[in-house]
């Protein structure tokens, strides 16, 4: 019996360092950066018993599957993009006549800028959720409602009664949600919803062989289209707290963004991308643009994802970083940027460049929190202004480069959406609009304290450990 249990045990502890071994040699070649590839080489040959589960849970930075669901109906898919591309057409602007990080980008996304659209920056929840809840109202053919997060409080019941209401009217609702941003979502909510004949589905990020013990892979996208003439994107979640009503965190200060014109059309394919590897259907959809009537802008949509050889979001706002030439003001609730802009931000400051960073006064996750300073005081030296915002928890991710662009969408500067989530923003290039962001801008300074980089190094020796431990776990947080 003894020896029996020895065998057992010495052929377990075989298993777990030739496993290690095997995903040792899987992320030398496959793990993003040198330093992840190391890291995770060097623990699973040295600790399997740990590395080896942890590895199948958070080692992987690129999503599988997503290319090869696609590639089962390709012919299908590439009919509907010639037809969604004749209708695009007329509103595109080439790469060659955009600015200098058009080209760039359109590679990158296979998207465009487009022309013909009309944009509304609505400030704060209650501004976002009218806005959004008047369009479900107005819906005549159907609605494209995705976010990370929904809660079953009273805002996330206001808005199941108004799908469930244009429902019962004949709209077609498709609902997509993440299973970690919605966690706490009851099974009720959703029956609910189905027994209203709503189609809902999580994004199921396990789907697939080689997805199955993933948790890294999430989708942070927060979208809303309705019948393919209106569309809504930015930070907010579904939930109170969004209004500000969490004693902890209120106010709450986020920002989304209202679309019309041929924009819309690029969303709505990002939003059926994801319903699509959710639950391999492909809903009917309106694809022909209807241009904004009081607005003749220019704007683009850029998905961002762990898919592809590129790292799409990284590579986007260093070549937005770049192009500044007067200015650069970003909000980062999560301020934990890689080297790639970092060193853009660096560039940007010696140029000369007006940059300035408001982050939150009051985190939502304390090693998120504290990972912050070490890139703060990294960029010191450079007249770079840092600013956390005070009354309350700033959640907007936007960004304002010189006269023209402006961004509204779901990513944070941090690793999680730069490699791990899935994200979209809207890419804006109008100067009335940035004129507004700039507004939004100044009011949020306002509102802030100045951080100096040059005084944390005075900070207590406790505070500063928790800063590097922090920065050390931001790749996985």
């Amino acid at each position: 019996m003894i020896k029996r249990r020895l065998r057992i045990i010495a052929f377990i502890v075989g298993a777990f360092y030739i496993t290690g071994i095997i995903l040792a040699i899987e992320a030398a070649m496959t793990v993003r950066t040198p330093q992840g590839a190391i890291a995770w080489s060097v623990s699973l040959v040295s600790f399997p018993f740990v590395s080896v589960p942890a590895y199948l849970v958070l080692g992987r930075s690129k999503f599988e599957g997503m290319a090869d669901v696609f590639e089962d109906r390709r012919d299908e898919f590439e009919r509907l993009l010639t037809d969604i591309q004749k209708e695009l057409d007329p509103w595109e602007i080439p790469p060659t006549k955009g600015p200098s990080w058009h080209a760039a980008m359109t590679r990158l996304s296979g998207l465009q800028l487009t022309r013909g659209n009309q944009a509304e920056l609505l400030i704060n929840g209650e501004a976002t959720f009218d806005s959004i809840l008047d369009g479900i109202t107005s819906a005549e053919q159907y609605i494209l409602f995705q976010f990370y997060m929904i809660h079953d409080d009273g805002l996330g019941r206001r808005i199941q009664q108004a799908l469930i209401e244009r429902a019962r009217n004949g709209v077609r609702v498709y609902v997509l949600y993440d299973e970690i941003g919605s966690k706490g979502l009851p099974a009720r909510y959703i029956d609910e919803l189905r027994a209203a004949a709503i189609e809902v589905s999580s994004f199921k990020p396990t789907q697939g062989a080689r997805n199955r013990f993933q948790l890294n892979f999430r989708n942070h996208r927060k979208m809303v289209v309705v019948d393919g003439k209106i569309a809504w994107v930015g930070g907010h979640n579904v939930g109170d707290e969004y209004l500000g009503l969490d004693p902890e965190f209120s106010p709450w200060r986020d920002t989304h963004v209202r679309l019309e014109g041929p924009v819309v059309q690029q969303l709505q394919m990002a939003i059926l991308s994801d319903w699509y590897w959710a639950t391999r259907e492909l809903p009917e959809a309106n694809w022909t643009p209807q241009p904004a009537t009081e607005r003749d802008l220019v704007a683009m949509i850029f998905p961002f994802g762990p898919v592809g050889n590129f790292e799409s979001a990284s590579l986007f706002f260093s070549a937005a970083l770049h192009s500044a030439k007067q200015r650069i003001w970003l909000s980062a609730p999560y301020f934990v940027p890689d080297e790639a802009v970092m060193k853009a931000l660096q560039l940007a400051a010696l140029r000369g460049v007006d940059v300035r960073v408001i982050t939150t006064g009051k985190g939502d996750s304390l090693p998120v929190y504290l990972a912050a300073f070490h890139y703060i005081e990294k960029l010191r030296g450079l007249g770079i202004k840092f600013y956390a915002y005070k009354p309350g928890f700033l959640h907007e991710k936007v960004m304002l480069v010189d006269d023209t662009l402006s961004t509204v969408g779901t990513p944070n500067f941090d690793n999680r959406s730069f490699r791990l989530n899935f994200e979209v923003t809207s890419v804006i290039v109008d100067r009335q609009f940035a004129s507004e962001m700039e507004a939004m801008f100044e009011t949020d300074f306002a509102h802030a304290e100045p951080i100096d980089p040059d005084s944390l190094s005075d900070r207590p020796l406790w505070w500063r450990i928790g800063v590097q431990l922090s920065r050390l776990a931001a790749p996985v947080l």
